[in-house]
Formats: C-alpha cells, sequence, structure tokens
C-alpha cells in the first residue's frame, strides 16, 4: 500500500511538469506577439521548446525613408526585380530585433539616401533584448537605398541598406 502514494506523487509531479511546460509556452507565445518575432527557442534543464508563428512573405520591400533623386530612382526600379539580398552592396542583418534610423526618438537619422559613409561607420541600430547594437557600415561608399522603416521589426541576414 505504501506504493499508491508514491506513485500519485509521481503522477502530481508529471502534472506539475506539464502545466510548467504549458504556462512557459504560454509566456513565449505572449512574447512572440509583444516583440512582433516570428520564432523563438529555448533551453533549460534538458527542456528544448520552440515556439514559432506561421507568416506569409511579402514579394514587396518596405520603402526607404528618404525620397529617391531621380536617378537613383531608376536604379531602385532595376534592383526591384533583383532578390536585394544577392546585392553586391547589401548590408544584412546580424540578428533579429527592432531596427531604428537614430539614437534617439526624434534625433537626426544616422544616414539619409545619398550619404557617404566610411567602413565603420555607424548605419542605424537594431534593439534586441532591451540592447541598442549598434550596426557599424562594412565599406565606405555610398547609400543608395534604405529597406527597413524606422521601428520595423527584421530578422537575421534581412538586407538593410545598400551601399555602393
Amino acid at each position: 500500500m505504501a506504493r499508491q502514494p508514491e506513485n500519485k506523487s509521481a503522477d502530481k509531479s508529471a502534472a506539475n511538469l506539464q502545466s510548467d511546460d504549458s504556462s512557459l509556452i504560454r509566456e513565449l507565445a505572449l512574447l512572440l506577439d509583444e516583440t512582433s518575432l516570428t520564432e523563438i527557442e529555448i533551453e533549460r534543464a534538458g527542456l528544448r521548446v520552440r515556439v514559432a508563428r506561421n507568416i506569409s512573405v511579402s514579394a514587396a520591400m518596405p520603402a526607404s525613408f528618404q525620397p529617391m533623386p531621380a536617378g537613383a530612382a531608376a536604379v531602385a526600379s532595376a534592383a526591384a526585380g533583383a532578390d536585394l539580398a544577392k546585392h553586391p552592396g547589401v548590408v544584412p542583418s546580424p540578428m533579429v530585433g527592432t531596427a531604428y534610423w537614430a539614437p534617439e526618438p526624434g534625433a537626426k537619422p544616422f544616414i539619409e539616401v545619398g550619404t557617404k559613409v566610411s567602413a565603420g561607420q555607424t548605419l542605424l541600430i537594431i534593439e534586441a533584448m532591451k540592447t541598442m547594437n549598434q550596426i557599424p557600415s562594412p565599406r565606405a561608399g555610398t547609400v543608395t537605398q534604405i529597406l527597413v522603416e524606422d521601428g520595423q521589426p527584421v530578422e537575421f541576414g534581412e538586407p538593410l541598406v545598400i551601399i555602393e
């Protein structure tokens, strides 16, 4: 008879574990909604949980924040047909987060279309996990396109800026 209480406590432990797992999944799903992320994966005490949402990929790229000069518009039209991720001057996002053009709301943007940049110059900031990460220019050149909106969520590898 001593075994029955042990089984009941084992059943309670399993039920508590499942309840903890359910609450963890709910918390992660809420975090997805709050941050506009598409996927979260964590590993805790040997338990790996991945929560993802289905998204549809739009063929259109976001417009840049500055109207482009007429010559640049022709370049942009030609580039729109091509895959911007394969452009030789693309600067991809090194992380998942939210892209910002300026160091703080209302401040002057780091770059604009037509800005000449040097290697290492800050192009924009990506906020990830409440940390502001400066995204440096990988090379010197002129910004011909800004492919993300201010405050837009970005994914790892997503094209941010074109520098030629």
